[in-house]
């Protein structure tokens, strides 16, 4: 039996009409005959919510007793007995009361998936474990029940469901997210347009990397090798030379000129048995561009420029920063070096910059593209 498909509804905070969304999808499929059941949904008390759940399928709920008090939670046994096509199940990241078949939602889900039922579910970004420290740091508010990254990951299909911070509070200020009695407390402290503003950024940027994603396994699938810049992201290749702090501040500024730029830090250790660089500059080298908000990445190979120009390929590098060579002028002409093989394999797609020091033997800020050599000042 082949296994089911998961999307999800990717809220930027509570409120945003995840659940709303779901349910419309729901009956948007329901309404081309796929046969649709609610599994669980959880409508908060908001009239359209529950408007929009109007002529779907519920599977009853399950009552759960814990401690004196009972609990209904998404009855699992029942919605695989009935088996449809697609359910609906809201909040990926709750847990389930002692006693249930599984510990969290996002396990009953994989359950689904496994007798190959689709699902469609519901999570807002600040119950991705990854995230749950940075939310902490900006909200106040520790989220207790969080669900792995990988699970969200392995989403066949994941949509943000996004709102300004503006829109959003207005939405909580006129009634449409909590009841009147806690409107007050959530604009004062968790709906603060500063908290909005960031859970909204987080939210984009980890779509924008999910996007990312699968745009690379697209391209491999597809066997298309040249890149694709659908943003700047800048390769600098360090030799682990005194020059590598120089060329690690120039990638950063020249990623920081481009919305979602990036820069990755690359080191090539040989195979060949050579000795290799100072392993104290490496690590400080590595220390500054971390800081600045890179990644560092050291690969093994022989031919450090072939494995540069594999690994920018491989990354969808734009831009490839190498200093101007050490080597003397006699030393060129016997022998051709990395910055010149680089430059020469980068084919049309990707941009090298050759940068000046104060090691070089010579030379000056370089723009080069492949077949293209021309000068430019920094």
């Amino acid at each position: 039996m082949p296994r089911g498909r998961l999307r999800i509804y990717l809220g930027a905070a509570p409120g945003v009409g995840k659940t709303y969304d779901m349910l419309s999808e729901g009956q948007r499929r329901a309404g081309r005959g796929t046969d649709v059941v609610i599994a669980f949904m959880e409508d908060y008390g908001r009239p359209l919510t529950r408007l929009m759940a109007d002529g779907l399928e519920t599977v009853p709920r399950k009552t759960m007793p814990y401690r004196g008090t009972s609990f209904t939670e998404m009855d699992l046994a029942a919605v695989l007995a009935r088996h449809p096509q697609l359910a609906l199940v809201d909040e990926l990241a709750h847990t389930n009361v002692p006693g249930c078949r599984n510990t969290k939602r996002w396990q009953d889900v994989q359950e689904l998936l496994d007798a190959g039922i689709d699902v469609i579910s519901t999570v807002n970004i600040q119950h991705l474990e990854s995230l749950n420290d940075v939310v902490e740091q900006i909200t106040g508010v520790r989220q207790h029940e969080t669900v792995p990254d990988d699970v969200v990951r392995s989403a066949d299909q994941i949509e943000l469901v996004d709102m300004s911070a503006e829109a959003l509070r207005r939405r909580m200020a006129h009634g449409n997210i909590y009841p009147p009695e806690k409107i007050d407390a959530a604009l004062a402290h968790f709906f603060r347009a500063g908290n909005l503003t960031a859970l909204r950024e987080i939210a984009l940027l980890w779509a924008a990397d999910r996007v990312e994603e699968a745009l690379l396994r697209y391209r491999k699938d597809h066997g298309i090798q040249q890149p694709w810049g659908a943003r700047e992201r800048v390769l600098v290749a360090l030799s682990g030379g005194p020059e590598g702090e120089t060329l690690i501040r120039r990638a950063k500024r020249t990623a920081s000129r481009g919305a979602g730029g990036e820069f990755l830090a690359v080191h090539v250790a040989r195979d060949d048995g050579l000795a290799g660089p100072s392993a104290r500059l490496l690590a400080r080298q590595r220390t500054l561009a971390e800081s600045l908000g890179g990644t560092w990445h050291t690969l093994n190979g022989d031919d450090p420029a072939q494995t540069v120009l594999a690994f920018a390929r491989e990354v969808d590098a734009t831009q490839i920063v190498i200093g101007a060579t050490r080597r003397s002028r006699l030393k060129s002409l016997f022998a051709r070096g990395t910055g010149e093989a680089i430059i020469e394999g980068s084919g049309d797609e990707i941009d090298v910059y050759v940068v000046t020091h104060s090691e070089a033997a010579h030379g000056r800020l370089l723009h080069r593209r492949a077949g293209d050599a021309r000068d430019a000042r920094s």
